[in-house]
């Protein structure tokens, strides 16, 4: 009998990929995730995963000053992590919009699904972040923080 549990996903070298900064760069994004997460066999919430993604694209796109975004995807401590690059300083901040407006409730997602999100500033802007935890690694308080590394 093999009582050994099974082995989860090592470190795994980052995908960095840049977007255009245009209307395929979304769903660009989310191929790139899904791919990814099954190439490392990752056990996170596919569909999750490129939700959170899309949102995060979305909100760098409208704030891209520049011809690309980047993307990166990383795999280590039990985590999935996705990074989403621009050129923007602003902070990004969720914020209560009303249940039927269209825009302004990308962050507040994030915040509620992912385990962990924040940004940090980059020489050329800042990047955004959200994680999810492998799921045989969830338990306890799942509750989603907020880091951000800020100059103030």
């Amino acid at each position: 009998m093999d009582t050994m549990a099974p082995m989860r996903p090592t470190v795994q070298r980052p995908r960095r990929i840049s977007l255009a900064a245009g209307p395929a760069a979304a769903g660009d994004a989310r191929s790139h995730v899904r791919a990814a997460i099954r190439a490392w066999d990752v056990p996170v919430d596919v569909d999750t995963a490129v939700l959170l993604t899309s949102e995060l694209v979305t909100n760098a796109l409208r704030h891209e000053t520049g011809g690309t975004i980047t993307l990166t995807i990383t795999c280590v401590c039990g985590q999935l992590r996705v990074d989403v690059h621009d050129t923007s300083r602003r902070v990004p901040m969720p914020v209560n919009s009303p249940v039927d407006a269209e825009a302004g409730r990308g962050l507040l997602l994030v915040s509620r699904l992912a385990t962990d999100w924040g940004f940090h500033p980059t020489p050329t802007g800042k990047a955004v972040y959200f994680t999810l935890a492998f799921e045989d690694d969830l338990g306890g308080d799942s509750s989603p923080r907020v880091h951000h590394a800020w100059a103030r």
